[in-house]
């Protein structure tokens, strides 16, 4: 007997069926993890910055009180109160920013201030150098989809998808619970608190339990990211996404774009969260739900799909640890999304 026959009698022994031990081995072996930055400690220090949109210093302060009320100590980067038209400063000003927060050891966490626009426009000349060797919490979503897709990309490392500086209530006292809710996850990932939600059935959900690492962010950006340096790889990952302000033919497309990028085909899962959808122009009606639009393109796959997950341009926003192994469990009455590691 060779010795490769041998080893795949012992792999079927082993295992109590049938399969080849090439086949056996690949199941068995879970998706490489990514790093995890430290967690924070009372009296660490996050810095915000502004790598897209603006924002002015008085609009900052509510979130600068409560994060420092959680017990960290707040640095306000130079971009902060800076505008260039749509921009948080010059392109070379929020590089700098940014940059210097990166290199900066003694900042622990940055969360981006706001979405809008801008990442892009600088991501490939940002120095990754000391992050790689020094990894810290990058924190935002919308336009901040850039920066996680371009760090899972290319150094696996994990970051955090949640709401920015721009999302904290004005009087934290008449605040709505959930706003409460979603900006505490904030501090309870970044304290390295394991996190668990749950979401409300839908009777479009596909049932079905997964594992994997959860990646994803703003739809239309990780579309716009397709072939480049920052593009999203999805084999074996939990993908989740949402949008707004996109009309359903446009949402759409951003899925077909998914599905032709081959995106959706060795998916462990599919989370879609909030899509504030543009009514469509009279005459022009695309005659589609989200729910259809998501089922078509997800045919013939067998892994669970949930929709309405907390997560997106809404006040339900909770953060999430991308780059972080996750259970997915999608039954006909629940969907709870755990992270296990």
């Amino acid at each position: 007997m060779n010795r490769k026959s041998f080893v795949g009698i012992v792999a079927a022994l082993v295992g109590g069926v049938s399969i080849p031990f090439k086949q056996s081995f690949a199941e068995m072996d879970p998706e490489p993890l990514y790093r995890k930055p430290p967690y924070l400690k009372n009296g660490d220090i996050i810095g915000i910055t502004s790598p897209a949109g603006f924002i002015t210093q008085e609009e900052i302060q509510p979130a600068v009180q409560v994060m420092q009320n959680w017990g960290y100590e707040i640095v306000l980067g130079d971009t902060i109160g800076k505008r260039d038209f749509t921009f948080g400063g010059t392109d070379e000003e929020r590089l700098n920013d940014l940059q210097k927060m990166l290199d900066d050891p003694k900042i622990k966490a940055i969360m981006c201030a706001r979405g809008g626009y801008g990442s892009l426009r600088i991501i490939d000349r940002i120095n990754w150098t000391k992050f790689k060797a020094h990894p810290k919490w990058i924190i935002g979503f919308s336009d901040i989809t850039v920066l996680h897709n371009h760090i899972h990309n290319k150094f696996q490392i994990a970051s955090i998808h949640s709401k920015m500086t721009n999302s904290f209530p004005d009087n934290w006292n008449a605040a709505e619970p959930v706003q409460i809710e979603t900006i505490n996850s904030i501090r309870d990932a970044l304290s390295g608190k394991r996190m668990k939600y749950s979401a409300m059935p839908n009777s479009n959900n596909k049932q079905g339990m997964a594992e994997g690492v959860l990646i994803g962010g703003n739809l239309k950006t990780i579309e716009n990211l397709s072939g480049s340096a920052s593009d999203i790889k999805t084999e074996g990952k939990i993908l989740f996404v949402e949008d707004t302000g996109e009309y359903l033919y446009s949402i759409d497309r951003m899925f077909w774009n998914l599905k032709r990028t081959g995106k959706l085909k060795n998916l462990k899962a599919l989370v879609v969260g909030g899509f504030r959808v543009k009514p469509d122009d009279p005459g022009e009606e695309f005659g589609k739900t989200i729910e259809e639009i998501v089922l078509e393109k997800v045919k013939g796959h067998n892994y669970p799909v949930c929709f309405d997950f907390p997560v997106g341009h809404q006040k339900n926003n909770f953060a999430l640890k991308c780059g972080v192994r996750h259970r997915l469990s999608v039954k006909e009455d629940e969907v709870i999304l755990t992270e296990i590691i």
